[in-house]
């Protein structure tokens, strides 16, 4: 994720969300007796979870909380 800042990160989330939003209105309609598809709801929806998994992590590491930590058991 070099180079997206949280800012840009949330701009994608929110135009993912506002696609859902419309195509959620509409997705389908007929023109001259085709039907079409405006967008792909599945394409969208893996976009929404892409930026708000980004979003997230951004939002870890401008707070601070970015260390993951591994924990071994056995012995």
């Amino acid at each position: 994720m070099a180079g997206i800042t949280l800012a840009q990160a949330e701009a994608q989330l929110a135009a993912y969300l506002a696609a859902e939003t419309a195509v959620l209105k509409s997705q389908r309609y007929e023109l001259a007796g085709r039907m079409l598809t405006r967008a792909d709801l599945k394409e969208i929806r893996s976009g929404i979870e892409v930026w708000d998994a980004r979003v997230k992590n951004l939002s870890r590491q401008a707070s601070g909380r970015s260390r993951s930590r591994t924990i071994v058991a056995g012995g």
